[in-house]
């Protein structure tokens, strides 16, 4: 683990109460393996984060693009408050490297795991909020998704429907035998996360996970797609 400052001069951003900071990078995987309280790790962080990158992405892209309507917003955030996007985010910030694991989580890969850089980033987000207050999460979640936020701005940002797509392909093909079977639920009523396997004629093709069975099906499919559905 690195040390504090430095994540928050790659983050921009500094704390007033450092606690804040220390909650949002502590995965439940440590609290549990050194006995300490559940309040102690970042999911409750990670659910308020989760809230105001809703509204804070939504807002910037109703002003950038007045005249699209509910379902293509819809389509443009979920993009970009997605999983992988997430993911991808905090690996630009080396997230993984700063948080604190179990020592199985971390033998494990959870350092560069999607779903949990994923929940890191909006751990951050929340302590952000509560720190700084609603100006200064804004100024970062903008700072941080201004790339993905351009891109939908000029037309250019991806909203691939992998489910679609694997179906069409291979009804086309006359695969009629395509079942996505939930592996795990996980987590409490407010901040569940599903795990899901997408068959293809009985074959595993893809697995995915997301925090509702629709984003786990969509990323199952596109981990299919990007394996080439090589079960064939």
């Amino acid at each position: 683990m690195k040390n504090r400052k430095q994540f928050e001069e790659v983050i921009g951003y500094k704390f007033n109460d450092r606690q804040l900071l220390d909650k949002a990078l502590t995965h439940s995987s440590y609290v549990k393996e050194n006995g300490q309280s559940k309040l102690y790790d970042n999911e409750r962080l990670e659910f308020l984060g989760d809230a105001f990158l809703d509204a804070i992405i939504g807002e910037a892209l109703y002003k950038r693009l007045p005249s699209a309507e509910e379902g293509n917003l819809t389509k443009a955030r979920a993009s970009i408050v997605c999983e992988r996007s997430l993911a991808e985010a905090g690996r630009r910030l080396s997230i993984g490297e700063h948080m604190l694991f179990s020592r199985g989580e971390e033998k494990s890969g959870g350092r560069n795991r999607d779903s949990i850089l994923a929940d890191g980033m909006e751990a951050v987000i929340g302590a952000i909020y509560l720190d700084g207050g609603y100006e200064e999460a804004q100024n970062f979640v903008l700072r941080i998704f201004q790339d993905s936020l351009q891109a939908a701005g000029e037309g250019k940002l991806s909203n691939r429907d992998y489910k679609s797509e694997i179906q069409e392909h291979l009804q086309g093909n006359g695969i009629l035998d395509i079942h996505y079977a939930l592996e795990k639920e996980e987590g409490p009523d407010h901040d569940k996360r599903f795990s899901v396997r997408l068959e293809i004629c009985g074959k595993t093709a893809g697995r995915g996970s997301g925090k509702s069975k629709k984003v786990a099906e969509q990323n199952a499919a596109k981990d299919a797609i990007e394996r080439g559905m090589d079960v064939f």
